[in-house]
């Protein structure tokens, strides 16, 4: 394992939509793999954050 090795995300949120009756924001959430230039949409930050540590876990 190289420990001098830099995995890079870009992470953008949207607003995609707001509920009228409970306020509710609901996110498109971008996120671009520096390296590999990839760009990947989630609705989650838990599915994001998830991407994000199998990307790096297999760098």
């Amino acid at each position: 394992m190289d420990t001098n090795q830099v995995t890079s995300f870009v992470v953008r949120f949207q607003l995609a939509a707001v509920e009228k009756e409970t306020g509710s924001r609901h996110w498109r959430i971008k996120v671009t793999h520096v390296q590999e230039d990839r760009e990947t949409l989630f609705e989650t930050i838990e599915e994001a954050m998830s991407f994000m540590k199998e990307i790096a876990e297999d760098s």
